[in-house]
């Protein structure tokens, strides 16, 4: 019997059950985190050895340029090379940056607001308003960006083949709409991988304004953790043979192959606007860390290597978040009141819960100990309208650890749908 079909009597004697095996949560004093999406340390060490492969001073060179001096602002060569093998696209067409993307996807934003991009009738800051397009739930990172620059979000919906096109395409006749946060494969949160169709349809998008972005975040364009890799098209030439050779903006990183903070990060954009923004960027450095470019290069080597690697972070990943499609079929699906995806990479699991609950449930878990992603941050300003969406990322703790963390999220989501049920009833 599902909560919805429970009486009130039954509804008080479950929440009596539940408010017990809370306080047997609390008295563990735990102290888990599982806010963000963070490898764990078993992940770290499995690609330590990079701190090693690179000891010979003769290897900084590369193309007769020397890595340890300045210069190269675009990137290496072999680095551009790498980038484009993983990507699909051609390496005049990549722009190699430091250890994050998100600093990339900032500094485009940003030079788009104070200096226009390409084909900018003029820098974003002086237009009366610009409207951005948050796909949601989304990458709460992304929108903080563009409300940091002031833009008003526009909640695009997310449907199980990526956003809403009939939407996009709608929205973007507004010619202050000015571009759209993506990510195409496994998004952040919900796992989805973009349609062909979706895909072709950004491609072929009609924007109003001739500088509408699109901004392309394929962080996890390698991540899978079960199951063999899956293609995915490269945007790049998609939007040039659809007569939209500049719209977009591709980023990408080894954040999660590596070490975050500590790897290597590229957009990949046309040449055009590779020669625009190398001319912006080049007034804020000279040349990112090429050392490092070389270290990496040489221990990824290439796509076919990189994902030999991406297999045994899988082997660590996929029993993580079979304990957590595990738990969720156990203690939750036969209650009847939160649906959830199964992702088969990422980082992520998005599960949506009964409206108006989702806020309580979190301060639930933080009161036993286990701090999750904030509820409302997958949406723009931190607003979800249903609070109902809750961000699970499973990838830091130990899988004895996650088992605990998971038992106590079961039993907060429980309790707070129980209260709102008692408060109907």
């Amino acid at each position: 019997m599902t909560y919805l079909q429970m009486s009130r009597e039954e509804l008080q004697k479950e929440y009596e059950l539940q408010q017990k095996h809370f306080a047997d949560c609390k008295a563990q004093n735990l102290k888990l985190n599982m806010a963000r999406g963070k490898p764990g340390a078993a992940q770290l060490d499995l690609v330590s050895d990079i701190l090693s492969c690179f000891v010979d001073p003769a290897e900084c060179f590369t193309d007769g340029i020397d890595g340890r001096n300045y210069g190269e602002l675009a990137g290496l060569p072999v680095a551009r090379k790498y980038w484009a093998d993983v990507l699909g696209c051609k390496p005049e067409q990549t722009f190699i940056g430091g250890a994050s993307s998100l600093n990339l996807m900032f500094d485009i934003i940003s030079r788009a607001f104070s200096h226009g991009l390409l084909h900018s009738p003029r820098p974003w800051s002086k237009e009366a308003v610009v409207k951005f397009l948050c796909p949601s739930p989304g990458y709460d990172r992304h929108f903080k960006v563009t409300e940091f620059f002031g833009a008003e979000l526009i909640t695009v919906p997310m449907t199980a083949t990526g956003p809403d096109m009939d939407v996009v395409e709608d929205l973007v006749k507004d010619p202050l709409v000015k571009g759209i946060w993506c990510v195409p494969k496994y998004s952040n949160p919900d796992g989805i991988i973009y349609s062909e169709e979706t895909i072709n349809r950004f491609a072929n998008l009609k924007p109003a304004a001739p500088d509408f972005t699109i901004m392309w975040d394929n962080a996890y364009c390698v991540h899978e953790f079960e199951g063999e890799y899956v293609p995915f098209p490269d945007i790049i030439s998609l939007c040039e043979k659809a007569g939209n050779p500049d719209m977009v903006y591709e980023f990408a990183s080894t954040s999660k192959i590596t070490f975050p903070g500590a790897g290597f990060s590229v957009i990949a954009t046309s040449e055009a606007n590779i020669q625009y923004i190398s001319g912006l960027f080049g007034v804020q450095t000279i040349s990112y860390d090429k050392i490092n470019q070389l270290r990496h290069v040489k221990y990824l080597k290439d796509k076919a290597h990189t994902l030999e690697i991406m297999k045994k972070h899988a082997t660590v990943l996929g029993p993580k978040f079979g304990v957590v499609a595990d738990m969720l079929d156990k203690e939750i699906a036969p209650c009847g009141f939160a649906q959830w995806n199964r992702p088969m990479g990422g980082y992520f699991v998005s599960l949506n819960t009964m409206h108006g609950t989702a806020k309580r449930a979190l301060s639930l878990c933080k009161e036993a100990g286990v701090v999750m992603t904030s509820a409302g941050a997958t949406f723009p300003y931190g607003n979800d309208p249903q609070d109902s969406n809750i961000r699970i990322a499973p990838s830091l703790p130990p899988v004895a650890e996650l088992e605990k963390a998971m038992d106590v999220f079961c039993t907060c989501l429980k309790l707070a749908a129980l209260e709102k049920l008692l408060e109907k009833n």
